[in-house]
């Protein structure tokens, strides 16, 4: 099977989101608009109450999927369509804003680490006005793959015969969070009909032969299988693939459509008041 090497290595830049809180982006910034299907990645993470408690207040989207992974702390959610929530480390959260959502993420805490990701992933034209939907899974619920020398924690999609608890029939999202331990490698097929990327939060790694340093996203070029190997400390990462839509994008802030009139109608909808068509059913536990 041919490796599948690093296409882009795109280094997280530091930007300003919600009330003042600071990110780590990779996709989503200049040097990586897009990776189709996926929108955005952000990885968010602080000691510091002062520099999150203020969260994200209430907001508009309309036209995608966001796919928030908490590492540490816990973030509460509440939309415009009656769904609460208490996301808390090691728990997953699956928002289809579809036709249009307006809702806030904010921390209960005052003190402690928090870290996590949030995803944007993107939907065909068939779905960005349909029905939204809502998913929330505890810690508890997400599967984990014990190797020698790995854990993997299958958030979508399948590892070693186990299913993650979310699925996107859309993308086909594969979704792992994957600690190595010092000098470990870890390997798995991944063919080539699914964009893919590699995001390290801890530690360090090196993939075919490259160096990947912490805050650091890795597009990865074609083959049919995925192989990395940690540095001398170990290694955490998440790794990504999803089944590219190929339609256009064009997105404007928190709204991601197929064409410039839609993204104008988004904006009217928001302005009047009918952003929110449909009441969206909570389902995980």
């Amino acid at each position: 099977m041919t490796q599948r090497t690093i296409r882009q290595r795109v280094p997280a830049v530091e930007i300003t989101e919600g009330a003042g809180v600071t990110v780590h982006r990779s996709i989503g910034t200049p040097a990586l608009k897009n990776l189709d299907p996926f929108l955005m990645l952000d990885h968010f993470g602080s000691d510091n109450p002062d520099e999150y408690i203020a969260g994200f207040p209430e907001h508009p989207h309309r036209g995608f999927i966001t796919f928030t992974y908490m590492l540490d702390g816990h973030m509460e959610h509440r939309d415009s369509m009656g769904n609460r929530g208490d996301l808390q480390a090691g728990g997953a959260q699956w928002m289809k804003a579809a036709s249009g959502v307006i809702h806030s993420e904010m921390p209960k805490q005052t003190a402690g680490l928090m870290r996590g990701f949030q995803l944007w992933i993107n939907l065909p034209a068939r779905e960005k006005m349909a029905d939204p939907a809502y998913q929330e899974f505890s810690a508890g619920a997400i599967a984990e793959v014990v190797l020698e020398q790995a854990r993997v924690r299958v958030l979508a999609g399948a590892f070693e015969g186990v299913r993650g608890v979310i699925d996107d029939p859309a993308t086909d999202v594969l979704y792992l969070d994957v600690a190595l331990a010092a000098s470990g490698q870890f390997g798995l097929p991944l063919d080539d009909g699914r964009n893919a990327f590699v995001y390290v939060f801890e530690g360090d790694a090196r993939l075919a032969g490259e160096a990947l340093p912490r805050h650091t996203l890795a597009v990865l070029g074609k083959g049919e299988r995925f192989e990395i190997e940690a540095g001398a400390d170990g290694t955490s990462f998440i790794l990504v693939a999803g089944r590219p839509i190929g339609e256009p994008v064009v997105q404007y802030g928190p709204f991601v459509m197929n064409t410039r009139e839609e993204i104008e109608q988004a904006f009217a909808d928001y302005r009047d008041g009918k952003l929110v068509r449909k009441r969206a059913a909570m389902s995980g536990h």
